[in-house]
């Protein structure tokens, strides 16, 4: 078995893009290839000349993604108050390289930061905006939450024996009596309405910003219908003060979603050792449920 069937980072190379456009595109294969300066981990992006680019999931885990984004990614957008990524064609396994991979529409701007973002407040708004938009999308033959989305817009008991074990593991570190009785907060709720569409992974890697707003929002890789909690972690990640207060004004989301949303973002703090975001998401608790 060669190295890139084991660890898909490491076999995928702009030689490899170079190799695959020849093959399937030869009009772009004349184009610059560049690896983009802020990659995920879920796949490798390189640009393609100034217009495009091309995403290569790094594992079957993530190909699933390739034929869900490129058949809804057009359907969403012209729904939604900022600029998603363009589905420009679909590429086949080839060149060794075992999966379906994508050439996307470049979209200019920059990571969101607390040094890009010019204010704060008005960004949580634009993001709530974004995710209220999203939510208003026909969800009707949509993707529903499943291994596709890792969960994500499913009940967050899906990884109850995860959570479990790194309460146990993190108790002398954290305050585990709290941290548990928000995780059965959480699973105390549950959506019960219509699903509607969900992004998945609303951290600050995917949200472009361009003169210090929200310009685009990327990676709908997670993305699906279901119960839209799980977008709401970022209030968590990346809002604090203020701007957590305007977010939970603007997104205009009940106290069951917001149950399972700090469920969600303790979840993760929890399996990544991400302290600082276990206490903000404690704090939060306590004083939502006072």
């Amino acid at each position: 078995m060669t190295d890139h069937h084991q660890d898909g980072r490491a076999g995928i190379s702009a030689e490899l893009v170079r190799r695959l456009l020849v093959d399937q595109f030869p009009k772009w294969a004349e184009l610059p290839i560049a690896p983009v300066k802020v990659d995920g981990w879920d796949n490798r992006t390189y640009r393609l000349g100034a217009e495009l680019t091309a995403r290569l999931p790094t594992a079957a885990a993530y190909a699933a993604a390739v034929d869900k984004e490129h058949q809804w990614l057009p359907i969403l957008a012209p729904a939604l108050p900022v600029p998603i990524p363009e589905a420009v064609a679909k590429g086949e396994p080839g060149q060794g390289y075992p999966h379906r991979w994508a050439i996307r529409r470049w979209i200019d701007g920059s990571t969101a930061s607390l040094e890009t973002v010019a204010d704060l407040d008005e960004f949580a708004r634009a993001v709530a905006s974004f995710i209220l938009a999203l939510q208003q999308c026909d969800a009707s033959g949509g993707p529903l939450a499943g291994a596709h989305s890792f969960y994500r817009g499913g009940p967050p008991a899906h990884y109850h024996s995860e959570t479990v074990e790194a309460l146990a593991s993190l108790k002398e570190r954290i305050n585990a009596d709290l941290a548990r009785e928000v995780w059965e907060a959480a699973l105390a709720t549950s959506w019960d309405r219509p699903p509607v569409w969900f992004h998945g992974d609303i951290a600050h890697g995917n949200l472009l910003v361009q003169d210090g707003r929200l310009s685009a929002v990327i990676d709908f890789g997670t993305s699906g219908v279901g119960d839209p909690a799980c977008d709401l972690v970022i209030a968590y990640t990346f809002f604090s003060g203020s701007s957590r207060s305007v977010f939970r004004d603007a997104v205009q989301q009940d106290a069951g979603t917001w149950a399972r949303a700090r469920g969600w973002a303790l979840w993760k703090a929890l399996i990544t050792e991400d302290l600082p975001v276990v206490e903000r998401v404690l704090d939060d608790h306590l004083t939502q449920t006072q």
